[in-house]
């Protein structure tokens, strides 16, 4: 899931404007309104955990996240050639190359293999409870790093909230032993990886495309993965179940939602669009247990309910309204 409102992003609107087009006159106009556009992005992104759980039954983690990445990658970067031109694109990824290389790191090569892994190890709705830290992991990165933040008793107490809802989240598996603790582990050290990718993008990207981020993100994190999926290959052929999941994978959370991302962003500001951190684990849960039987326990749901208040508190927002003194974007 990538951090909404990492980056300053120059041109979406003028790039996907007529970008989305392929995507139907329907979704286009969908997208257009608030929370049409809210629900169905965090209804994308809820569904990755159960997709990855799918495909990591047949695929080993670093080849899964290696076809995903790669074939996202090549997918956005047709996009940026269809809409910018073959000549400009190329141009653009070679100028962007050190901040791709960076995030193609940070906010996909390592934070999407460590929820590949982990969700060998755990349900999918946990990992997506895990996940729901990341906005908690970026304002401790902002004390150390974006200096001017702010930081008075209400967002220390989210932090400490937060951070108690992550800690109840990995120990609560007794029955599935250390194993399944350190899946969620894993899922929460994404989370942090995520956190780096947002606080690196505060301070590093400026006037860039975000679909040249996609792309030479994406394509910098194959190259990284390669030669872990080379030392990691499926034994056997996949299953039809696990080929779909991974095919659903690419084509709706990574490529599908990225572009909705930047089109909401343009459209509605980073401050509003923050809600999906919200409802992403809702969806997820909801998957998990009708698509996969996965069990809703009063553990994860209070889990849940103490990382979403702790990032409330830590971030300054209200659920229904704009950042506390703030104005709304």
């Amino acid at each position: 899931m990538p951090i909404v409102g990492t980056f300053r992003l120059r041109g979406i609107g003028r790039n996907l404007h007529s970008g989305c087009g392929f995507l139907g006159g329907s979704l286009l106009h969908l997208v257009r309104s608030y929370w049409p556009s809210l629900l169905l992005l965090a209804g994308i992104w809820g569904g990755s955990y159960l997709f990855i759980k799918v495909a990591v039954e047949d695929i080993p983690p670093a080849a899964m996240t290696e076809i995903r990445v790669l074939v996202a990658g090549i997918l956005l970067a047709g996009f940026l050639a269809l809409r910018t031109g073959a000549r400009r694109s190329v141009h653009e990824l070679r100028a962007a190359w050190k901040p791709c290389v960076v995030l193609g790191t940070i906010n996909a090569a390592l934070p999407m293999s460590l929820v590949a892994w982990g969700e060998t190890r755990i349900d999918s709705n946990v990992a997506a409870i895990a996940q729901a830290s990341v906005p908690i992991f970026v304002v401790l990165l902002s004390l150390r790093f974006l200096p001017h933040e702010p930081l008075g008793p209400t967002r220390i107490a989210g932090l400490v909230v937060g951070l108690v809802g992550v800690a109840l989240i990995t120990g609560a598996h007794p029955e599935s032993g250390a194993w399944a603790a350190l899946g969620t582990l894993a899922v929460v050290l994404s989370s942090v990886s995520y956190a780096s990718g947002g606080v690196y993008g505060q301070l590093q990207v400026k006037g860039t495309l975000g679909p040249v981020l996609a792309a030479g993100s994406m394509l910098a994190a194959a190259i990284i993965l390669l030669p872990f999926a080379i030392a990691d290959p499926p034994v056997d052929a996949p299953g039809a179940t696990a080929v779909a999941g991974l095919i659903a994978l690419i084509l709706l959370p990574t490529v599908l939602g990225q572009l909705l991302l930047f089109r909401m962003l343009r459209l509605f500001g980073s401050r509003r669009m923050s809600l999906v951190t919200y409802l992403l684990p809702g969806f997820a849960l909801v998957y998990g247990a009708l698509l996969l039987d996965e069990p809703i326990t009063a553990i994860a749901l209070g889990g849940l309910a103490l990382i979403l208040g702790g990032v409330a508190l830590a971030s300054g927002q209200r659920i229904l309204g704009p950042r506390l003194h703030e104005e709304a974007a």
